[in-house]
């Protein structure tokens, strides 16, 4: 028997440095280039990946208000079975702006968004 996907990530290009308010965390800049955000969704994930690629949405989450920038663009994404912070945690990055899409978070991760070495 499969296990069900309980976590998902997206990859995700920002294509300039930019800067905007993400909801009440605050006002952050972004470097250009490639990150990952790590998320979950207790049910029907597939739902909240379709969620995250649409561009007419309510913002709610930090990482809808990174997404409807123009500069900022999905580029894949993939689901796990493993826990979202313990999938977070084998990312990795550097940490761009603190609690990003970890205010739940009771693993310490700093932000489920990580920012990728570039090559």
């Amino acid at each position: 028997m499969t296990k069900t996907p309980q976590s998902y990530q997206l990859f995700i290009q920002i294509k300039e440095n930019i800067a905007l308010q993400i909801g009440k965390l605050g006002y952050f800049e972004f470097p250009a280039g490639d990150y990952v955000y790590t998320g979950s969704a207790r049910r029907n994930i597939e739902a909240r990946i379709r969620r995250h690629l649409s561009k007419n949405k309510k913002l709610h989450w930090h990482i809808d208000y990174l997404l409807q920038h123009p500069a900022v663009k999905i580029l894949s994404t993939q689901t796990s079975e493993l826990a979202e912070c313990v999938l977070n945690k084998q990312i990795e990055g550097s940490i761009v702006v603190e609690g990003f899409g970890a205010s739940d978070c009771r693993q310490w991760c700093g932000s489920h968004l990580k920012k990728l070495k570039q090559a």
